[in-house]
C-alpha cells in the first residue's frame, strides 16, 4: 500500500507575513547598497584610491545580485501547477547560480585590474582619507546588513536571501581588505592599494564558489545525509503501529525535503488500519519536520514469528 501527503497551501497570514519580510529585505539591500555603491565610487576616484573603486563594484553588484534573488523567491513561491506537480522552488537555486555567476565575473574582473596595476610599473597614487573612512563606513554598514539578511533569510528558509546575505558580508570582508589596503598606501606602501584589490578578489570568488555549488546541489536531489536520514528514520520507527523502517530516503528538492519511505506494519491489520498508520505518520512528520515538501509511505506486512523461524529452515 502506497500512500502520499498532499501538498498543503501555507496559510495566508504565513504568506503576507512572508512577502512582507522579503519586501523588507530587498529595500534595505537595494537602497543600502546603492548608497554605499555611490558613497564608495566617489570616495575611491576623488581619494585615487582603486581599491576603493573595486569595492563599490563590489557593492554594486550587491544591487543586481539582490535583485535576482528577490525574483527568484518571488517565482519559486508560485502554485503549483498542471505542468508543475512539484512546485517552482527549484527557481530560486537558478537565481542563485545566476547571483553566483554574477559574483564570479565581478571578482575576476576585480583580481585583473589589481594585478594590472601592480605589474604596470607606474607610479601609483597615495590614497586620500576620505578613502579610508569609507572602508570604515562600509564595514559597518555591510555587517550590519549581513546580520539583517540572514536572520529573516533563515526564517523564511530562503536560499536565495541566505546567498545574498553572505554577499553582504563578502563585502564586509573586502571593504577589511580595503582598509588594510589604503592604510598601508598612505604610510608609505602605495602598492597596498593594489594588492587589496587582489585580496578583495578572493573574498568575492570564495563566496561566489560556495553559492554555485549549494545551488548546484539544490538541483540535483541530494541526499540530506546520513544524521538527517536517521533523525528522521528513529523518529517514525517510534510511532503507534510501527514495526520497523525498512528503507527511507531522502532528497532535496531546492529548500525543501522529499522522502520516499517504506515501513513495516503488523501483516494481519486490516488495509484500513495499516492505511490509518501510514496518514498518522504523515501527520507527524509533516507537523513536527516541516522542511518536508512530500512523503511517499510503502507499507509492508511484517512478518510473524513464525515466518520468520521457517525462514531460517
Amino acid at each position: 500500500m502506497t500512500t502520499k501527503k498532499q501538498t498543503q497551501k501555507i496559510p495566508r497570514k504565513t504568506e503576507k507575513n512572508e512577502s512582507e519580510t522579503i519586501r523588507h529585505m530587498t529595500q534595505v539591500s537595494l537602497s543600502g547598497n546603492a548608497a554605499l555603491s555611490a558613497f564608495k565610487l566617489f570616495a575611491g576616484i576623488f581619494g585615487h584610491s582603486g581599491a576603493m573603486i573595486s569595492d563599490a563594484i563590489h557593492s554594486l553588484s550587491d544591487v543586481l545580485t539582490t535583485l535576482i534573488a528577490w525574483v527568484g523567491v518571488k517565482m519559486s513561491q508560485k502554485e503549483a501547477d498542471a505542468d508543475h506537480p512539484y512546485g517552482h522552488e527549484r527557481l530560486e537555486c537558478v537565481a542563485s547560480l545566476a547571483l553566483g555567476a554574477v559574483l564570479l565575473a565581478t571578482g575576476l574582473a576585480v583580481g585583473k585590474a589589481g594585478l594590472q596595476k601592480i605589474f604596470s610599473g607606474e607610479t601609483l597614487a597615495v590614497p586620500g582619507a576620505i578613502a579610508l573612512a569609507a572602508a570604515v563606513v562600509s564595514i559597518l554598514a555591510k555587517e550590519g546588513m549581513y546580520h539583517y539578511t540572514l536572520y529573516h533569510a533563515k526564517r523564511i528558509n530562503s536560499s536565495a536571501f541566505i546567498a545574498d546575505a553572505w554577499h553582504h558580508r563578502s563585502d564586509a570582508l573586502s571593504s577589511v581588505g580595503s582598509l588594510i589596503g589604503i592604510g598601508g598606501a598612505m604610510l608609505g606602501f602605495p602598492v597596498l592599494d593594489s594588492v587589496a584589490s587582489v585580496v578583495i578578489c578572493v573574498f568575492i570568488v570564495k563566496v561566489a564558489y560556495d553559492i554555485l555549488k549549494d545551488a548546484v546541489t539544490g538541483m540535483l536531489d541530494t541526499s540530506c545525509g546520513v544524521s538527517y536520514e536517521q533523525k528522521l528514520s528513529d523518529y517514525i520507527a517510534g510511532q503507534e503501529g510501527v514495526v520497523c523502517v525498512d528503507v527511507l530516503h531522502s532528497r532535496r528538492f531546492a529548500n525543501k525535503v522529499y522522502i520516499d519511505l517504506e515501513i513495516e506494519v503488523d501483516g494481519e491489520r486490516r488495509l484500513t488500519e495499516a492505511h490509518a498508520v501510514a496518514e498518522q505518520i504523515h501527520t507527524n512528520v509533516e507537523r513536527d519536520f516541516p522542511d518536508i515538501k512530500h512523503i511517499m509511505i510503502h507499507v509492508n506486512p511484517a512478518k510473524s514469528a513464525g515466518e520468520e523461524t521457517m525462514g531460517m529452515i
